[in-house]
């Protein structure tokens, strides 16, 4: 399943995006910019506005309820039947591309010589260029999608 999110939701892209969905965010644009996108892609609609749920647009929209980000994903992965899905850090947050694995030996040019030392996977995303491994930063944010999955709809 492929998305779009309108510009009230881009906390929720970018936590779908570290969850491995493909999700295209927009912080500009109009109700018809992002109908035309998600008709042109096949992509379905998150939004909050209720105007732009019950227009005869052609695309799928969802319309989320909450105004917490993390009840957001919960009504996503749970409504959508995604939880199956879920492939987190495979995707390039800012990007939104697919990231391919990167050789140790490759990333010695890429990354400081600290980071090369203590990590032993790499990751590089193909249109950006940005490294990724599993540092702290790693551990908080997978300890945070850990509880996020956990959680479900109540």
């Amino acid at each position: 399943m492929i998305f779009i999110a309108d510009c009230m939701l881009g906390k929720l892209a970018r936590w779908l995006r570290l969850l491995g969905f493909d999700v295209l965010y927009f912080s500009r644009a109009s109700d018809a910019e992002i109908l035309d996108a998600a008709r042109k892609d096949g992509r379905i609609v998150l939004t909050r506005d209720t105007r732009m749920s019950s227009k005869d647009a052609g695309p799928a929209v969802f319309h989320i309820h909450s105004e917490r980000w993390e009840d957001q994903i919960v009504q996503v992965l749970d409504e959508l039947d995604l939880r199956r899905d879920v492939r987190p850090f495979s995707r390039c947050v800012p990007c939104n591309r697919k990231v391919k694995p990167l050789a140790s030996s490759d990333a010695g040019n890429l990354v400081p010589l600290f980071v090369l030392e203590k990590s032993e996977t790499f990751a590089l995303c193909p249109s950006c260029g940005r490294v990724f491994w599993k540092g702290s930063h790693y551990q908080n944010m997978e300890t945070r999608l850990g509880r996020l999955l956990e959680r479900n709809q109540s």
